[in-house]
């Protein structure tokens, strides 16, 4: 097919200009919200393009130092498509070998370009040893999987659903189903409070969340709620309570618990994990038959949804994160029962926010890991996540 130049020179436009006006102080997805708003004259196939072109973009990370945008963005889109018009028109060379693997276009891209995969990811000698650091790295040059949790006894149901809408999907288990990347379930009549929008790595720390009928317990990082939700689909009598720094999120979390037709009653409070005297006076006597910390983190595991992070991330803030992991299992310890579980659970791949700080938990707690993994998210288009069971001795 002959390739239209005169398009491909407005498809490059159009991610100039988005590109320009990126100041990475905000997440790319709702800057391109922002920016086809504001460019209504933009049709649908000139917005997807461009968000193909930001997004490849970004996914080189620190790989490739050429300051030339346009040169940048025809090694990202070898690596990250099976065809480009683009790289036909300004790299002939690399064109031909298009459709190779991946790992074989890393080398290629390696022969005719300045192209470095050992500078793509920050701090990349920082990683958890468990993982590949060929295949992670790899992996940033693919588009993850939308992931969704079915809620627990509607299984055949939502499949039902998606089979009628001719729904591409993938049933990874029972409850969790893959999707394309883009797949727009909201507006599917019949859906809505069946499902829950969550990735796969993710659903997996549930396996670290045995608990028994009754139990209390305590969800000290509880954010948008999203272990919660996973939590008490499982086990829907335990006495869950709740918490994070900021009300509006418990808020939030309220709006969100009603939309996922939760009818258990559940406790909530603003604690401040760092301020000891708050988490005291906030939780006094009480004790946890299990506390859930699904700690804040780089989100070093995410950044192949968000591939503007490999450029964005301040490698100072790695410090930051740590220490303020280390306070928040400092001050939710003491809550917990003897023999009772401590659930550690991160979206980082790094060493220090992962490992390193069971080792701190253990050293300084005497606690005992049950379990420890690195989820691998990279090896089935999802999330890598770290997560861990430790028992108070």
């Amino acid at each position: 097919m002959e390739i239209n130049e005169r398009r491909v020179s407005q498809q490059l436009r159009n991610f100039e200009r988005a590109l320009t006006g990126y100041d990475k102080k905000e997440p790319l997805a709702r800057y391109l919200t922002r920016f086809f708003k504001e460019n209504k004259q933009m049709g649908s196939s000139d917005r997807k393009m461009t968000s193909r072109f930001c997004y490849n973009y970004f996914r080189l990370g620190n790989a490739y130092p050429q300051e030339n945008p346009i040169m940048r963005l025809v090694v990202a889109e070898y690596l990250c498509e099976q065809h480009s018009d683009l790289v036909s028109l300004q790299h002939p060379e690399l064109a031909p070998s298009i459709q190779q693997s991946l790992s074989e276009k890393v080398e290629i891209a390696s022969q005719l370009t300045d192209f470095d995969i050992d500078q793509l990811f920050p701090l990349d000698d920082g990683l958890s040893t468990a993982i590949d650091r060929t295949l992670f790295l790899q992996s940033h040059f693919i588009q993850p999987d939308l992931f969704i949790r079915v809620k627990r006894g509607q299984e055949e149901k939502v499949q039902q659903i998606l089979q009628r809408e001719g729904a591409v999907i993938n049933s990874v288990s029972e409850q969790i189903i893959a999707l394309p990347n883009g797949s727009k379930l909201q507006h599917i009549r019949g859906l809505n409070g069946l499902y829950e929008v969550q990735d796969r790595s993710s659903q997996y720390t549930l396996n670290f969340m045995e608990s028994g009928a009754n139990e209390s317990w305590w969800d000290a990082c509880a954010a948008s709620g999203g272990k919660s939700l996973l939590f008490l689909d499982k086990y829907p009598t335990t006495k869950l309570l709740v918490s994070d720094i900021r009300l509006s999120i418990l808020r939030n979390l309220d709006e969100r618990f009603i939309q996922a037709n939760i009818t258990q009653t559940y406790r909530k409070k603003v604690v401040d994990l760092t301020d000891a005297e708050n988490v005291k006076a906030a939780l006094q006597d009480e004790r946890f038959d299990g506390i859930i910390v699904d700690a804040p983190c780089s989100g070093s595991g995410t950044w192949g949804r968000t591939p503007e992070m490999m450029q964005s991330f301040d490698v100072n803030r790695l410090q930051y994160f740590t220490d303020l992991q280390k306070q928040i299992v400092t001050q939710t310890i003491p809550f917990l029962k003897t023999g009772k579980p401590l659930i550690y659970i991160t979206c980082s791949v790094y060493q220090a926010e992962n490992e390193a700080v069971i080792d701190y938990i253990v050293n300084n707690f005497g606690m005992r890991v049950e379990k420890m993994e690195v989820i691998k998210g990279y090896e089935s288009k999802a999330d890598s996540m770290f997560a861990a069971r430790l028992l108070k001795v």
